[in-house]
């Protein structure tokens, strides 16, 4: 049996095309075209969790598939919404569920929560809104010719420049928001789609105006690139978070340390915190076994475990492919140590193993914890 750092890393190395494999497998093939050919006809919450099959798929996808019996849970979840603070959604601690009931946001956009693209219905809705406060009928046939042409051509912009040089598509959009393309200078309009809302200093972040982080979040090239336009997150991205959410589940099943490593992976570039980490159990393992911290360091002062967790490394590095590359590596190789394949020992253990006759006790390894990683 493959150790499992090589295991680790022959997935990893090429994720797209290991991801391509798990979509060819029959089973996994037929439920995806399923989903993908119903999804769209959903339009109530009803519908949804109804339809077992579209269901149990979507709640895979968010890794929730242990909880796909609890319906009325999720209706629960679902029919709030999560546009108030207070919602149930987002006062659970486990932030999965408010990253489904956002992608499936029945309680926001209604019977169009399965098609909606906010370059699309938002942007659409926001003109017509915009048009009635200007003084216009947005029933009159001016405002309809221009929606119309809208939607017929919004989906083929692939990029910022494409939106920007198309007059009519641009001069639309920058409406929506209650902006005047005649007026607005396009260099600041272009920095403000360039750096998106994610970051909280970004250029639309920082204008006083808020109908710039309106505008950029509508049209988030900078975090969905050429598919901004198209994008739903009921379709598609949720097709994409199944499948390597039935990769990692099948790497699981020969070996839990690839899975945990392929899981920090993906959640990585995410984490702004130590306490994110530690709010998932899975997160906090992957770190504890690349410190060499036993599984009673869980046990902790949550703010000691923290602050111990920062002296050893820096957070900022899991945004850096090299460097969480290195991290991992580590991890799938501690891991091995911990819970070898086989007998013999590899040549990648060699490197990080005391001998396996040698016991550590906690308190050593707990003295050992004070040098710098």
């Amino acid at each position: 049996m493959l150790s499992t750092y090589t295991s680790y890393q022959l997935i990893a190395k090429d994720i797209n095309k290991s991801i391509v494999q798990v979509e060819k497998q029959p089973t996994v093939d037929r439920d995806t075209q399923y989903y993908l050919a119903n999804i769209g006809k959903v339009t109530s919450i009803d519908d949804f969790v109804n339809n077992d099959r579209l269901f149990k798929y979507a709640m895979k996808a968010y890794g929730l598939e242990d909880m796909d019996y609890a319906k009325a849970f999720m209706v629960k979840a679902l029919k709030e919404g999560i546009s108030d603070a207070d919602s149930f959604a987002n006062k659970l601690t486990d932030k999965r569920y408010a990253q489904f009931v956002a992608a499936f946001n029945f309680a926001a956009d209604g019977t169009s929560a399965t098609i909606y693209n906010p370059t699309q219905q938002q942007v659409t809705a926001n003109y017509a809104t915009q048009a009635e406060i200007a003084g216009l009928d947005p029933d009159s046939d001016y405002v309809k010719g221009e929606t119309t042409y809208y939607l017929a051509n919004i989906t083929k912009v692939k990029s910022i420049d494409d939106l920007m040089s198309n007059d009519r598509l641009y001069t639309y959009a920058l409406a929506a928001f209650g902006l005047d393309s005649a007026t607005e200078d396009k260099d600041l309009v272009k920095s403000v789609l360039q750096g998106g809302v994610k970051d909280p200093d970004s250029v639309a972040n920082q204008q006083t105006n808020k109908a710039y982080a309106g505008l950029a979040a509508a049209f988030n090239f900078a975090q969905y690139g050429d598919t901004t336009t198209t994008r739903v997150a009921a379709q598609q991205p949720t097709v994409d978070m199944y499948l390597r959410q039935t990769l990692e589940e099948s790497a699981g099943q020969t070996n839990e340390g690839v899975r945990l490593a392929l899981y920090f992976q993906r959640k990585a570039p995410d984490i702004t915190s130590w306490y994110d980490v530690l709010a998932d159990t899975a997160l906090a393992s992957v770190v504890r076994a690349a410190l060499g911290l036993p599984d009673s360091f869980a046990t902790a002062d949550i703010d000691k475990q923290a602050q111990l967790f920062e002296q050893k490394l820096d957070i900022n590095d899991f945004t850096d492919p090299d460097k969480l590359s290195k991290f991992l590596t580590r991890f799938t190789s501690m891991y091995e140590i911990n819970h070898p394949t086989s007998t013999a020992v590899t040549s990648v253990s060699v490197l990080f193993a005391q001998p396996t006759s040698v016991g550590i006790s906690t308190d050593l390894m707990m003295a050992m914890q004070q040098l710098k990683f």
